[in-house]
């Protein structure tokens, strides 16, 4: 592979996979928030957001880390306050009980409202109006999560974007195909693709800090203690299934410390890292092939994220767990063709799983789509394949990969609009 395509795939995946402290929706909110702050240059009196019906859904319901609360009033409060727009998707890195405290003083104040954005079509937009007095502020986020398009302070424009196109950091790789992400991810230099170990540092970490708590729901805990493993038992599998699972129920519950998200997500970069790993711990995988396994399932869930758009009626789990299912796959012994199967076995299974919203419950559903990663590789490696005689699987993967974000980000758009008036009016 030429060394520059090379470099464009590494500075995609850099861009792409990055930490971030918290549920990325409201982090991205108040990212927007300090960066309309800091451009104000004094604390405001008044904070205005208004947001795509993505953003406010997935924001809605889901633990602010270091807080011990849900939603987006203390996320905007705590922007204003002691967000750090420098620090990107750690936006909230500095927070402490004190920041707790000024920022509920702040909320009870009456100074935030809250709104959607109304007449617009792109699904991850944020914009933040701050005010002081006769001066304001205005930032605007739009289709990735730390991409700015606008930054204005009274008259003077200081940024400017007329597209959102170019993505979280003006990197984009959009040559990507199956073929070329497994070629890259099995054959590039280890030491141009190592950089990828970090995410397995990070989100093993969060699973470890979850058995150390009590988060969410406790789905990953459960499966450690005597009913888990009387009933999964003290297996492999349960131990994939458990290490995801913790990994989410402490970061959906705002426990304050960074995961390695994928695609503007952390529950995507926990899905698409921790079953790869438990997976190659317990098979006595290499060190090297983990790295590969590693960047083969990240890469996959860019490549489809490509597609779909980085917030869309779809779980993003759907798109991670295929990433993990092709990382198992290659870890098994597999090659590319086995690769492309448990594409297929995913695509055929998977698709159609509604996103409700952050909130604790999605280590639910990262528990559902990583154990069909297991299932769907244990297939592809025995030469077992969803055939194009099924439903929207097709015989070329990457059409069947297109089937199935076609689905995720068009088909499904009413039911987007059907979830998020229910959440609303409950």
């Amino acid at each position: 592979m030429e060394k520059q395509v090379r470099e464009q795939i590494i500075a995609l995946v850099r861009s792409e996979v990055v930490p971030a402290v918290g549920c990325t929706e409201p982090i991205a909110v108040a990212l927007c928030v300090a960066r309309a702050t800091e451009t104000l240059g004094v604390l405001p009196e008044r904070i205005e957001v208004l947001l795509s019906a993505n953003i406010l859904k997935n924001a809605m319901g889901v633990g602010i880390p270091g807080t011990g609360m849900i939603g987006l009033p203390i996320a905007v409060a705590l922007g204003a306050l002691i967000g750090k727009s420098a620090y990107g998707l750690e936006v909230l890195k500095d927070v402490t009980d004190e920041a707790v405290e000024r920022g509920k003083a702040f909320m009870a104040e009456g100074r935030i409202s809250i709104g959607l954005k109304e007449g617009i079509a792109e699904k991850l937009y944020i914009e933040v109006k701050v005010s002081k007095d006769a001066d304001e502020a205005i930032a605007a986020i739009s289709g990735g999560h730390q991409n700015f398009v606008l930054v204005r302070r009274n008259e003077e424009v200081l940024l400017q974007k007329d597209t959102a196109a170019e993505g979280e950091s003006g990197c984009e790789c959009n040559c990507l195909n199956m073929k070329l992400v497994y070629d890259f991810a099995t054959t590039a230099p280890l030491d141009e693709i190592e950089f990828i170990r970090e995410a397995q540092r990070l989100n093993e970490r969060a699973a470890e800090e979850s058995l150390r708590g009590n988060y969410g729901h406790r789905l990953g805990k459960t499966l450690t203690r005597p009913l888990g493993r009387g009933i999964f038992g003290d297996t492999m599998f349960a131990h994939i299934i458990s290490s995801t699972a913790c990994a989410c129920d402490a970061r959906m519950a705002g426990a304050p410390i960074p995961v390695m998200s994928n695609s503007g997500s952390g529950n995507q970069g926990i899905c698409a890292t921790l079953p790869v790993v438990k997976f190659a711990e317990e098979n006595h995988n290499t060190e090297a092939e983990l790295t590969r396994a590693l960047m083969l399932s990240h890469l996959t869930a860019i490549y489809i994220k490509q597609s779909l758009g980085k917030l869309s009626a779809l779980c993003g789990c759907v798109v991670a767990s295929t990433g993990s299912a092709c990382g198992i796959t290659y870890l098994m012994g597999g090659g590319y063709e086995q690769v492309t199967f448990a594409v297929k076995n995913m695509v055929a299974n998977l698709t159609g799983m509604i996103c409700d919203g952050a909130k604790p419950s999605c280590a639910l559903k990262l528990a559902s789509g990583v154990s069909t990663a297991v299932l769907s590789a244990m297939l592809a490696v025995q030469q077992n394949c969803v055939t194009s005689a099924e439903g929207i699987i097709e015989d070329d993967v990457d059409r069947s990969i297109h089937n199935l974000t076609r689905i995720g980000k068009d088909a499904m758009d009413e039911t987007d609009r059907c979830v998020l008036e229910i959440m609303t009016s409950k």
